[in-house]
């Protein structure tokens, strides 16, 4: 079908786009529910809020879980090592994930305020800190995890928990979390009207401002010097190949290597700034819609950068840069993706068809009259 090269980029372009669907779809629902506890004045507008996400965030979810998997079929060996030594930050995603469904489907079970505040404030942690910590540990990759490979090629990982929180990753964060939640303002603004829409308005604003100055300043950081991986060296791409045969070294600046090489890379972080300022002028002239595009296309910018900016690497070491795992030397076979691709090739087209089908069906303004008068047939 494809040699092996071209087949291992198809795999990263395939991974980029199940995480950038998973950001476009879950992230906005992500980023209502962290906003939805102080845009909700009363249980009806907060209930409109719950009505807007309920019938989509278990579909959206369905990227993350694609997402997981490719990269277990994809990069079995970075799926080893991140989920070896990153398990505790990977557990308390688990646990703030499993708080979300709870929230949508037992929240109006009980009409009760101190019952459904707490369900609110369950679905706020469900959706913020998953949020938070996707961009720390994104952070984390520009950083180096301290991990090192022995001689069988097993990962070894010396770091603890509250290594992870540089303050690099943790302005990744405060990026990650403001995007999504501007992300989530906008598609409100769609979907809502009244005062809880202008209350999205005035949030989306405010994150996409939030949004410029945290990416800005994560940018500045990276050109300002920090140092990055290189590689040196690097044998024939065969399906032979172990990470431990290349020669890596950590580089002062090495990050921005891809963009003086391809310069029209450089649209990745203006596509990120554009979408922001697009978010601040369509929300602030009453443009639902046109707002909710921008913001789609700041969070593509953004993942786009952090890609563009890493590859080939997918998991850099911070205690032995000769192990950081590459597209290159940490990918299945030649076979496994090839068969791997032509299911992708059947079942996404079914996937995408489905989800555009489902927004299309639930399309329209929910309104406060609509949740009152079905107070026990929705959400």
């Amino acid at each position: 079908m494809f040699d092996y090269t071209t087949i291992q980029l198809i795999w990263w372009g395939l991974v980029a786009v199940l995480l950038i669907g998973f950001a476009l779809t879950d992230g906005f629902d992500m980023g209502a529910g962290t906003l939805m506890p102080f845009l909700g004045k009363t249980d009806t507008e907060r209930r409109v809020v719950t009505n807007v996400l309920g019938p989509h965030w278990d579909g959206n979810q369905v990227w993350f879980i694609l997402a997981g998997g490719a990269l277990f079929a994809a990069w079995p060996m970075v799926y080893a090592a991140a989920f070896s030594g990153l398990y505790i930050p990977l557990l308390l995603v688990l646990f703030a994930l499993i708080l979300r469904p709870g929230a949508f489907e037992y929240r109006s079970k009980v009409d009760d305020t101190r019952w459904r505040s707490s369900w609110d404030w369950l679905l706020f942690v469900g959706s913020a800190l998953p949020a938070l910590l996707f961009g720390v540990a994104m952070g984390n990759l520009f950083l180096g995890l301290p991990f090192y490979l022995d001689e069988d090629l097993r990962p070894f990982y010396e770091g603890g928990f509250f290594e992870l929180l540089h303050p690099f990753a943790l302005l990744a964060g405060i990026t990650s979390l403001s995007l999504l939640a501007m992300h989530g303002g906008t598609y409100l603004q769609m979907r809502t009207e009244g005062a809880l829409r202008r209350r999205a308005v005035g949030a989306s604003r405010l994150m996409a401002g939030v949004m410029l100055v945290a990416f800005g300043a994560a940018g500045a950081w990276l050109a300002a010097g920090m140092e990055g991986f290189r590689i040196l060296q690097m044998p024939e791409v065969t399906d032979t190949i172990q990470p431990l045969q290349k020669s890596v070294a950590s580089v002062e600046g090495a990050w921005l290597d891809n963009y003086e090489r391809a310069p029209l890379t450089m649209l990745a972080p203006l596509a990120g700034f554009l979408g922001a300022v697009g978010v601040l002028l369509f929300s602030g002239a009453g443009r639902g819609i046109a707002a909710f595009g921008a913001s789609t296309l700041a969070v593509l910018g953004v993942l786009l950068t952090a890609g563009v900016s890493l590859f080939p690497f997918i998991m850099p070491s911070s205690i032995d840069p000769v192990s950081s795992l590459t597209i290159w030397d940490a990918t299945s076979s030649h076979r496994t993706l090839s068969v791997m691709l032509i299911a992708t090739l059947i079942f996404m087209p079914i996937i995408l068809l489905y989800t555009f089908w489902a927004f299309r069906a639930m399309r329209g303004r929910v309104t406060e009259e609509q949740v009152e008068e079905n107070s026990h047939a929705m959400y």
